[in-house]
């Protein structure tokens, strides 16, 4: 009897557990998503304050921190960052550390910060999720299911600037995957359209104002994005509710949630070009830019291939020289291989106007720009 008994209860066990919903557990060292930055601050001269500053950053990517937490560590890693030349390196991992994907426990999307960040350099970037996520589902009080700054859900869901084609492999570092932090075809937060100076990046106006300001207003600038200086065609304050408007050099006007409308061949550069700044995508975010990013990221291409590691640079451009990625510092590119398997290339934007800089494979890169050429 008490055989039986115990054999109907193991079988009972086991059909619960057949039947119970398994929930995976999305995770990853986070340790690996400071290193890099962590080495940069440390060939920048940043001392003690590194380790300190990184260590936090690494914790904030935990089930357990704020939605704002992970962000707010990047504001510190780029406050640092600013009092070190704007160190342009120490920047861009910052960028890319802010759209690192955090643990999820239940496989749940992570919901997204509300809060403007601290310093223009962050603005318009969000992180992207895990590969394994619940998509379309969110955990928390489902407040934080779109990003700041967008009118609609992120697609390809689980993407984010950095990686616009969609999420991250669980467990696995933005930082390995892609260079360019995408910060070009940041949006715009608030009412206000994306301001675009002449140089290297696109800033994203904030609130109700024009250009996107530091802590004592007015233009910022930036290696990786945040409006220029005025002079050489920063945004300025723009009409109702702001839309950033360049001045000087030709910086790209901006209209209520609209993004920024190029103009010519000056304002908006449309994802970092090294020697030679791209033309600026045409229309208004309404229109088809989709195509004309297909045509960018054509010209794009076609100029990095006359590049070499010697060719004269403006510190802060990214660019491809060969089949690696190039940032500029001091005036000369710096070279970093893409993976095994991979080329350097210029890509077409999804959701906004421009382009970004990455690692990809040849394919990819030809399948996107074919696919936005005929939109």
């Amino acid at each position: 009897m008490f055989k039986l008994t115990a054999i109907f209860v193991l079988s009972a066990l086991a059909c619960l557990t057949a039947a119970a919903p398994l929930e995976k557990r999305i995770a990853q060292n986070t340790i690996d998503s400071k290193t890099a930055w962590e080495a940069a601050c440390n060939k920048a001269g940043g001392g003690a304050q590194c380790n300190t500053i990184a260590v936090t950053a690494a914790s904030k990517l935990l089930a357990a921190a704020g939605p704002c937490e992970q962000q707010d560590s990047g504001d510190a890693m780029i406050d640092l960052a600013k009092t070190l030349n704007n160190d342009p390196e120490m920047i861009r991992l910052a960028q890319l550390f802010v759209q690192q994907p955090r643990n999820a426990p239940d496989s749940l999307q992570v919901p997204y910060c509300q809060v403007a960040p601290k310093n223009a350099e962050l603005n318009g970037l969000f992180h992207c999720q895990f590969a394994g996520s619940k998509f379309p589902n969110f955990s928390g009080d489902q407040t934080g299911n779109i990003p700041l700054g967008l009118n609609a859900p992120v697609n390809p869901p689980g993407a984010c600037p950095a990686k616009p084609d969609g999420p991250v492999p669980d467990g696995v570092q933005l930082n390995t995957l892609v260079q360019d932090p995408g910060a070009s075809g940041a949006v715009g937060t608030g009412n206000a359209g994306a301001g675009a100076g002449a140089g290297s990046g696109t800033g994203a106006a904030a609130g109700n104002t024009g250009a996107t300001g530091a802590a004592n207003g007015g233009a910022t600038g930036s290696a990786n994005g945040g409006a220029t200086g005025s002079a050489n065609g920063g945004a300025t304050g723009g009409a109702a509710k702001g839309g950033a408007t360049g001045a000087a050099n030709g910086g790209a006007t901006g209209s209520a949630n609209t993004g920024a409308t190029g103009a010519a061949n000056n304002g908006a550069n449309g994802g970092a070009a090294g020697n030679a700044k791209p033309t600026a995508t045409s229309g208004a975010a309404g229109g088809n830019f989709k195509k004309q990013n297909g045509v960018d990221a054509q010209a794009q291409n076609q100029k990095f291939a006359s590049l070499t590691a010697n060719s004269p640079c403006t510190d802060g451009d990214n660019a491809c020289v060969g089949d690696s990625f190039a940032q500029c510092v001091g005036g000369k590119f710096a070279l970093t291989p893409c993976a095994g398997g991979t080329i350097c290339a210029a890509l077409p934007l999804v959701n906004s106007p421009g382009t970004s800089v990455t690692c990809t494979t040849a394919a990819d890169r030809d399948a996107r720009i074919a696919t936005a050429l005929s939109s």
